[in-house]
């Protein structure tokens, strides 16, 4: 039998959770969409969803991991009485796998951009111009190659195990970019224009708080933020030990995840009206902000030209905060196969590491050999359908499928009084019947 292996402390857990939800959309996307749907008010209604839809399933995730100890095909089949509900947990788990895996395969593409950014400005300072020139120039090579180095210290980190890989890393990455995020916001307000970033992120436009728009764009960012659906948070529940508490645990990740999201908005934004003042175009022809991906790898690099040795040296510090990000979001994506893989087949870790990756790896390879036509339909298929759609089923088997009693008996393992409490009122029902409506309420409006 193959040692599962579990985190050696809560706080090994929490940063290693925080560090799976906390992702490349925490840091550039968050803030752009805040700033274009109202500021403020776009924030204040994120928060709210963050904690009135997120949270819920969350929780549903870590519960239904520390029941079963082991990966979401085991969880959705343990819980299930009869054979078609068992079948369909089966190819829901088998479902978030695959998810997952599509996720991490254009995920790898782009962290490794991140790693060619960074490594690009110190080869560009010591007169390495080609160099530096390829690894920020689309190329194919290019694309491969870095996404090939990302996946080598995304499996690296994941043989190491839950206690050796993951938690250890996760300790050492994750104040590392919470450090270098408040370092570079810092630097970022106190320059020219930065008051109007700050002022567009924070001072609310309250007639669009009822927008239609702005509600579901708040839905999609507090549902995506912490990485739910595909099993992430799952497996990593199934590595929690039965003394801690859950409800508790679960609020400190989600706490760290938005707090992270909302400072991040106090580097993006600031940031990209110093580049205003400073004569970058940050908006479109319609007026509208540039789209995320041309904001990172065009305007910030346009903006860190115009400082000199400090754009150099802030240039470097900010990819290299992108790159800590997305690595701790890929370990979590990886261990999803791999826990499948050591569990069904009693496969080493390296070994179910080694093949899962490579196995992303080709998936990877031929997106960035069709790029135009593969790249823009994989994110939509994973993260604008699959994600939700598996987040719907996890509602539906935790909350309509598995025994009200099994599941108390689970939160009662750390907490005898679990049902006389606040959490135990309001989450069963909230996951059975609010959760399901707004999830779907996602996926309609994503599918028109």
């Amino acid at each position: 039998m193959v040692n599962r292996g579990e985190f050696g402390s809560r706080l090994g857990f929490i940063l290693a959770a925080a560090g799976s939800a906390v992702g490349l959309g925490n840091i550039w996307g968050f803030p752009t969409q805040a700033a274009s749907n109202g500021g403020a008010a776009f924030l204040l209604v994120y928060l709210v969803l963050a904690f009135a839809l997120a949270y819920p399933i969350l929780m549903a995730e870590l519960i239904l991991g520390r029941h079963a100890h082991g990966n979401s095909v085991v969880a959705l089949t343990r819980i299930a009485e009869r054979p078609v509900t068992k079948a369909i947990g089966a190819l829901t788990g088998l479902a978030g796998i695959l998810v997952a895996s599509s996720i991490l395969s254009f995920y790898s593409i782009v962290s490794g951009w991140m790693l060619g950014f960074t490594a690009s400005y110190p080869l560009a300072a010591m007169g390495f111009d080609a160099h530096a020139a390829w690894l920020t120039d689309f190329s194919l090579s290019r694309n491969v190659i870095l996404m090939t180095l990302f996946s080598a210290m995304t499996i690296g980190i994941v043989m190491g195990g839950v206690q050796g890989g993951i938690e250890r890393w996760s300790r050492r990455l994750m104040p590392t970019l919470i450090v270098t995020l408040i370092v570079l916001a810092a630097y970022v307000l106190s320059l020219e224009g930065a008051s109007e970033g700050l002022r567009v992120y924070l001072v609310p436009d309250f007639s669009k708080i009822l927008s239609a728009d702005l509600i579901l764009r708040a839905l999609g960012s507090a549902f995506f933020s912490l990485s739910l659906g595909v099993g992430t948070m799952l497996i990593y529940g199934s590595y929690i030990s039965d003394e801690e508490h859950l409800p508790s645990i679960g609020v400190q990740v989600a706490l760290i995840d938005v707090g992270i999201a909302v400072l991040a908005g106090f580097l993006i934004l600031p940031a990209m009206y110093v580049a205003l003042a400073r004569g970058v175009e940050i908006f479109d022809a319609t007026g509208a902000l540039l789209s995320e991906d041309t904001l990172i790898f065009t305007v910030l690099p346009e903006l860190f030209a115009t400082l000199g040795t400090a754009g150099l040296v802030l240039a470097t510090a900010f990819f290299f905060l992108m790159s800590v990000a997305a690595l701790t979001s890929s370990i979590s994506m990886l261990e999803v196969p791999v826990a499948f893989l050591t569990e069904r087949f009693q496969w080493t870790r390296s070994r179910a590491a080694i093949i899962a990756g490579v196995f992303i790896g080709f998936l990877s390879t031929a997106i960035a050999m069709n790029f135009d036509s593969l790249f823009g339909f994989v994110i939509a298929a994973s993260t604008r359908y699959g994600q939700p759609m598996l987040g719907l089923m996890l509602c539906i088997y935790t909350g309509w499928i598995w025994r009200r009693d099994s599941v108390l008996a689970e939160l009662r393992k750390n907490d005898p009084d679990v049902a006389s409490g606040v959490f135990w009122k309001i989450w069963p029902w909230y996951l059975r019947v609010v959760c399901p409506v707004v999830i779907g309420f996602i996926l309609w409006r994503s599918l028109l």
